[in-house]
């Protein structure tokens, strides 16, 4: 993943999130650009989009810089209703470990 994308610049953070949660880039930078609704945000001058793909919905904070170009600080999904992520989610190493030992 690349630091700028298109119009916006993903922090550090925000990359290691997307990647961890399994969100492309391209979806964070679509929730951003086409939000179905946005808020304030926590951090002051922030502002938290969000865009609902089937029952997941995306969620990003961005704040613009003193240059004025926005920066993607955070990015994460939601399930909505009762469906299943439509993002796998990565098992922890601990519990690989654990189910091992266990299945022994």
């Amino acid at each position: 993943m690349k630091t700028r994308y298109l119009n916006a610049i993903f922090t550090n953070h925000a990359i290691n999130r997307l990647y961890n949660r399994k969100i492309t880039q391209g979806d964070a930078w679509y929730t951003f650009q086409h939000p179905d609704s946005s808020l304030p945000g926590k951090t002051p001058g922030s502002r938290k989009f969000f865009k609902s793909y089937g029952q997941q919905r995306i969620e990003v904070v961005a704040k613009q810089n003193e240059k004025g170009e926005w920066i993607i600080l955070s990015c994460w999904s939601k399930l909505i209703g009762d469906g299943k992520s439509i993002f796998s989610q990565k098992e922890s190493f601990l519990k690989k470990i654990i189910k091992k030992i266990i299945n022994r």
